[in-house]
């Protein structure tokens, strides 16, 4: 019997990450089970590691407890520290450290199979170089997940030889360097040029697949968005960044929602939506609800819109409803029923949140079993097109409407909105952009490090005053030491796992003295204003 190759459901169970951890060559062996195939089929495979990827990616750690509170999308009443930065480091940074490479390593391992003429004989289920680009683009993906969490990272590469890409690879490599970002970032926008050229329309793309069920043309425009996306993000520090902005457009990007990258999911407790599962699945719980902060900003108490956002119902449930009230259905609730959770509060005022009757409860439409996770999507797309036209009216508007659209705000109601919208500009794009990111909070995140919007007007900032849901009782948000740091903004980064301390401890130490507070969560990342 052939050694059976490193899968995602042996991923998934546990097993540490090729290249990452110290381990010797019995690892296969080990990982040999008769009772299982010893092969999948390329669009099985491809669906699983894409499934996988964004369920530990968007699901009660990764996402729930780190970025989705830290940009005031959510707030928590129960683990009131983990909203104010003193996040758990074993079952998230360790945990999403982990699950990431572990998803790298599936892709490397399906551009294996392409490459494998015996293979493809049994499962030629595709073109094998519409398969290699396939997986080239989620692996960009996967990366830049790493890169602007923690910073240098160990990396791999298919197209490139460079001597600091050593992850994913243990027989050479069992303490892999942490490449540069400025490395990472270069090799990124080529990985996705070429994995764009290489795709062909001509050809068979990966049947089934549950963002793009094989449509080679979508594909394209995804390699092109997200290398605008990365582009936009880098464009001040690196200057090849601007080139890989205009070639990109010149070759098509996502502007219409018909053409989201988008991961979808079934009403089933097994596949069902990664955040609608914290509600409904295994522990149930009810502990995530509105941001106090962004449900002022769509009611528009906060910001410079001054208007209702006809999205606030559809991001949020009126207050007022215990969970079987919830789940036998609701309505439309007044203005003032949306008052969203109090952020940052102390512990001491914990007994003021405990009764979630008193604030909102998510929508049915974000609580939904069936709802996609979007990778990048023709809202934010259209924002970044404002952003390199000088803050173009037209595609400001554009990126409002698609945004309205895909979150299923009527045709009036958006012309309405739109209507005497104050003018585009660098604040009102950029705010726009973070209300369209919901629920896609890592982005957010990325994009208030690079430009600092939305700013102290919208979000409340360590040592600012909030007020409960009585509008009159405050409080100072104060942040919790996270490693040895008290935080005076938004956390610029994650710290590595403690772990690779010990795993990798050269590399770990190399990385880390090159950060400008060493390994806490204010040194700023390459990208960062």
């Amino acid at each position: 019997m052939k050694k059976v190759k490193i899968l995602l459901i042996a991923l998934s169970l546990g097993f540490t990450t090729v290249g990452l951890t110290s381990c010797d060559n019995q690892f296969e062996e080990i990982n040999t089970n008769p009772n299982n195939p010893e092969e999948v089929p390329m669009g099985t495979l491809f669906n699983g590691t894409n499934r996988y990827l964004m369920e530990e990616t968007r699901n009660g750690w990764w996402s729930a407890r780190i970025s989705l509170p830290w940009m005031q999308y959510s707030a928590q009443n129960v683990y009131l520290d983990e909203d104010r930065y003193a996040y758990r480091d074993a079952n998230q940074a360790e945990a999403g450290w982990l699950d990431l490479y572990r998803a790298a390593s599936n892709y490397r391992q399906i551009i294996k199979y392409a490459q494998d003429p015996e293979y493809l004989k049994r499962y030629n289920y595709a073109d094998a170089e519409n398969t290699i680009a396939s997986a080239r683009i989620m692996l960009a993906y996967t990366f830049d997940n790493l890169v602007t969490h923690f910073g240098d990272v160990p990396y791999w590469s298919f197209g490139s030889q460079d001597a600091d890409f050593q992850a994913l690879d243990i027989d050479k490599f069992k303490t892999p360097v942490y490449a540069s970002q400025e490395k990472i970032y270069k090799d990124l926008l080529k990985e996705l040029k070429e994995a764009e050229a290489q795709l062909s329309s001509s050809k068979t793309g990966i049947q089934g697949d549950l963002i793009y069920n094989g449509n080679v043309e979508n594909w394209k425009k995804f390699a092109n968005s997200l290398r605008l996306r990365i582009a936009n993000r880098v464009k001040a520090k690196l200057p090849e960044a601007k080139d890989h902005i205009s070639d990109a457009l010149a070759k098509g990007v996502i502007t219409d929602n018909s053409e989201n990258a988008q991961l979808a999911f079934e009403n089933s407790s097994a596949n069902g939506n990664p955040f609608w599962k914290m509600y409904y699945t295994g522990t149930a719980r009810i502990d995530f609800f509105p941001n106090r902060t962004f449900i002022q900003l769509l009611k528009g108490e906060k910001g410079t819109f001054a208007r209702v956002d006809p999205r606030l119902y559809s991001f949020a449930a009126p207050k007022g409803l215990n969970w079987a009230e919830y789940n036998e259905g609701y309505i439309k609730g007044a203005l003032a029923d949306y008052v969203g959770l109090p952020y940052g509060i102390p512990n001491g005022l914990k007994a003021q949140v405990e009764d979630f009757s008193k604030f909102n409860l998510f929508s049915k439409t974000v609580l939904n079993a069936n709802r996609p996770e979007v990778l990048i999507e023709a809202s934010e797309v259209n924002f970044i097109l404002s952003e390199n036209k000088g803050w173009s009216q037209a595609e400001y508007v554009k990126g409002i409407e698609q945004s309205m659209l895909k979150w299923g705000v009527s045709s009036d109601d958006i012309a309405t909105y739109v209507t005497g919208l104050p003018a585009a500009n660098q604040e009102n794009v950029l705010v726009q952009k973070y209300i369209a990111l919901f629920m896609q909070a890592d982005e957010a995140w990325n994009e208030y490090r690079r430009t600092g919007y939305p700013n102290g007007n919208i979000l409340l900032m360590p040592g600012a005053q909030g007020t409960l849901m009585d509008g009159t009782t405050t409080y100072t948000f104060t942040p919790q030491r996270s490693g040895n740091v008290v935080a005076k903004d938004i956390p610029a980064r994650l710290r590595y796992p403690s772990i690779q301390q010990t795993l990798n401890g050269k590399s770990w130490e190399a990385a880390t003295s090159k950060l400008s507070n060493k390994d806490e969560i204010d040194s700023k990342l390459y990208f960062a204003k």
